[in-house]
């Protein structure tokens, strides 16, 4: 067989060979290096939690024990079993004052496969999604859809929440915005103003459409929602505008809530055609989730003290840690080192900023030139592994990164900010 012949069997799609791996596998990859060679590293890069950490409900583990001992281990219904529908439609009106019937809503192995659905379901390949920058992941679902893709350059000045006039010069072409609050990788959310303009925005443009014509749609991923501190409260299209009910689907689920992500229990909810649609779509992918976990995530659920408990002590547990590290690194920059953060709002994330480039290293007088030689500094020097935003979609040039504390024990946060100053003080 020849080198031609060969070559020519390996060939694959252009979506499977156009495809970009994640640049978080890959930083993960170097992070997994060092450890196994014995270094001690502060890997706070995972979106995702250390279970001995951040433990699911206890009576949510011994429900799911119980389902399997019950034998609840068979095909569930693609949309989901009827009674974790029932009791998301509880939770969703009394948590939020959104009312949805359980034919309105679609549960799945978490939230993934509910956001590539809505992208199959709305999006045409050649059709154009909008979203903004930095965000996680919509390039790659763009992408798997065939979609052309508007990125919105996000800006601190507004939380790196992305506004209604960013998005107004590309909506007439527009089959989807896809937006997410509290925001992956910032931890910020948008206020009623910045949302409220972009449901009128939305609203505007579809009564411009025909009746002939798809409408814009809006994805609204509030997987994190539960997860706001303090003053910070969270939104909601629907809530916000009652004519959104038409065209908005929502993302959410237990994964980041209950800090339950390999449980892998999500639900979208919005129209009831287009998720219909969704579910048709899962169901050829089987991408459903395990029927023990749905029985056991209804049978939580449905009691309110255990979810208020929980979700008190959960969430005191995670703020403790996004404040240590906010006032780490305003204590930094008070000292005059180039780092700044955004205070932490929502989710299990703190934006952090490093303003490094150009700075020369003591050591060999060589100079960090890139976010990538940032990036690499602080891993080997402070031994702090972090997320640049180029690795959700901002400019390779941003000096911003997403900080998680998923995985991080509460004394490790004085310590992490001590070995960064001893870091940065090596810098000129």
């Amino acid at each position: 067989m020849t080198t031609e012949t060969v070559q020519r069997k390996l060939m694959v799609s252009q979506m499977a060979e156009t495809l970009i791996a994640s640049e978080i596998i890959k930083l993960a990859g170097e992070i997994n290096e060092k450890i196994k060679n014995g270094e001690q590293i502060y890997n706070l890069t995972i979106g995702d939690f250390d279970p001995k950490i951040f433990s699911i409900p206890k009576e949510l583990e011994d429900e799911i024990i119980k389902a399997y001992r019950e034998k609840e281990t068979n095909y569930p219904p693609a949309n989901g079993i009827l009674e974790l529908r029932k009791v998301v439609s509880k939770f969703l009106l009394d948590r939020e004052g959104l009312s949805y019937t359980p034919n309105e809503i679609l549960t799945a192995a978490g939230a993934r496969p509910l956001i590539y659905a809505t992208y199959q379901t709305v999006v045409q390949p050649g059709d154009t999604v909008i979203f903004p920058v930095p965000s996680w992941n919509n390039n790659h679902y763009s992408h798997l859809s065939h979609a052309k893709k508007v990125e919105i350059l996000a800006t601190p000045e507004n939380n790196f929440m992305p506004t209604a006039e960013d998005m107004r010069p590309y909506v007439k072409d527009a089959a989807l915005i896809s937006l997410c609050s509290p925001l992956n990788p910032t931890g910020t959310v948008f206020s009623y103003k910045q949302l409220e303009d972009i449901c009128n925005l939305i609203i505007e443009e579809n009564d411009r459409r025909s009746p002939n014509e798809k409408p814009l749609y809006l994805m609204y991923d509030q997987i994190y929602w539960v997860l706001t501190f303090g003053d910070t409260e969270h939104f909601n299209p629907v809530s916000i505008n009652p004519e959104m009910r038409n065209y908005t689907i929502f993302i959410d689920g237990l994964s980041k809530a209950f800090a339950a992500t390999g449980v892998r229990v999500g639900w979208s909810f919005g129209p009831e055609r287009v998720i219909d649609k969704m579910k048709s779509i899962l169901s050829h992918l089987g991408a459903w989730a395990p029927k023990a976990e749905q029985v056991a995530t209804a049978r939580y659920l449905s009691n309110a003290g255990l979810v208020d408990s929980f979700l008190a002590e959960y969430k005191d547990k995670v703020h403790k840690r996004l404040e240590g590290f906010y006032e780490g690194f305003m204590a930094l920059k008070k000292e005059g080192y180039k780092v700044n953060a955004i205070a932490p709002q929502a989710a299990i994330y703190l934006t952090v900023q490093f303003e490094l480039h150009g700075m020369k290293k003591a050591d060999d007088g060589s100079v960090l030139e890139t976010t990538r030689d940032i990036t690499k500094y602080l891993l080997e020097e402070a031994h702090v592994a972090i997320v640049p935003f180029h690795a959700f979609g901002d400019s390779a040039d941003s000096s911003w990164y997403r900080l998680s504390v998923g995985t991080c024990r509460l004394e490790e946060v004085e310590k992490v900010i001590e070995s960064l100053r001893n870091a940065l003080a090596k810098l000129s």
